[in-house]
């Protein structure tokens, strides 16, 4: 359920009494002042969620001590192995009040657990178990490794003092599926980084409308339903921009290949900066995930919030996640999963009314603001800290 204007402005105001107090030492139970914490993360720094959680505990004001990769990680286990003498290192050596433990962070949980009693807080995520056996079928539920991937991650859980996850439907997840007590386990928003993704004026329409989506290209994004629904557009003046690189890269090329589709326009990955530029010049926005599976109706995916901060026009999945975040016809369009058709005919109504766009791209922006900003974040995870060390 939203929280009505006059709740948002208390944890507002919350959290910048809380961040006063912090930066000038005075905020502290009868025993600790908390000031310093060490952030980990086996994913490079800058990926998103690990991005703008560090950015919100220096909201916080915390001196942040952060090991990880500022580099793309390839290959996890690796990254992690490398990360391991610093952080042993840390761990041993200097004294902190808090150790977050970032996303991805699973293999590096365990060390931090053996090596401190200090409060965790475990970003989770993901889950391994839902990942592996559900959403991209590699293993059985059933199966021995299926079962042992459930334990690690149950395992896991129990490791960290306390939980967060990216929305209220995951963490409701994370708690039935693993047996955890609701009160361990906190939603916070994934935002994006708002010094990279930030409102800018519209584009005018010239010969064509462009219509942006981006991805991994992964099962539960749903590039196929993006293609069909192409297919269904191809006599109009509608461009479709797909960028990104992933596992279904090859056969979605082959798709569109044998749709006959010259209104797509396959891109590669670009880095953060050169994405807000795409986001900046395209009229529709897919967020997606179009995809069908039981994780997709969890999550909202990180690019409607980069999006929204952009004030762009959104067409995204009607899933519980999505829709107790946007509305239906005020803020976006939704559309059901798998369905090239109706999703054919959102694209149409956007390019045939581009008022409409705008008018749905304006209450966007305003909801990030008062839902998902950095500074929501910050207050979030501020409120969340001070239980855990109350």
């Amino acid at each position: 359920m939203r929280r009505s204007v006059q709740e948002k402005r208390r944890a507002v105001k919350r959290y910048n009494g809380c961040r006063e107090t912090i930066v000038t030492g005075a905020f502290s139970d009868s025993k600790h002042q908390y000031r310093r914490l060490l952030f980990v993360a086996g994913r490079e720094l800058t990926y998103t969620r690990n991005d703008v959680l560090v950015r919100a505990l220096r909201r916080n004001g915390w001196q942040v001590d952060v090991i990880g990769s500022h580099k793309p990680v390839r290959s996890i286990s690796r990254t992690t192995a490398s990360l391991l003498p610093t952080l042993v290192s840390k761990l041993l050596s200097q004294h902190y009040d808090l150790v977050v433990v970032g996303f991805y962070g699973y293999l590096l949980l365990p060390v931090v657990r053996m090596l401190t009693r200090t409060p965790i807080l475990f970003d989770a995520f993901v889950s391994n178990y839902d990942t592996l056996c559900f959403d991209r079928r590699v293993v059985e539920p059933a199966s021995l490794p299926g079962q042992a991937i459930y334990q690690f991650d149950r395992w896991s859980c129990r490791w960290a003092d306390h939980l967060l996850l990216d929305t209220p439907q995951h963490a409701a997840y994370f708690v039935n599926t693993f047996n955890l007590a609701t009160a361990q386990v906190s939603s916070v928003p994934v935002g994006c980084n708002e010094q990279i993704f930030y409102r800018r004026p519209p584009v005018p329409r010239q010969d064509k409308t462009i219509v942006l989506h981006y991805s991994t290209f992964l099962p539960l994004h749903g590039v196929d339903v993006i293609l069909q629904a192409a297919g269904r557009l191809r006599d109009l003046p509608i461009h479709f921009r797909l960028i990104g690189e992933g596992p279904l890269h090859t056969s979605m090329l082959a798709l569109a290949e044998t749709l006959n589709l010259t209104n797509v326009e396959f891109l590669p990955s670009v880095s953060l900066t050169k994405l807000a530029d795409e986001i900046a010049h395209a009229h529709i926005c897919l967020g997606g995930h179009f995809g069908s599976s039981e994780k997709s109706q969890r999550v909202v995916p990180g690019k409607i919030y980069q999006m929204m901060a952009m004030q762009r026009a959104l067409i995204a999945v009607d899933s519980p996640a999505n829709r107790a975040l946007l509305q239906h016809g005020s803020s976006a369009l939704l559309v059901p999963a798998r369905d090239p058709r109706q999703l054919a005919e959102t694209i149409l109504q956007l390019h045939a009314d581009p008022a409409r766009g705008d008018f749905l791209a304006t209450a966007a922006y305003q909801l990030f603001t008062e839902e998902c900003s950095e500074q929501v974040i910050g207050a979030k995870v501020g409120e969340v800290i001070a239980t855990m060390l109350a």
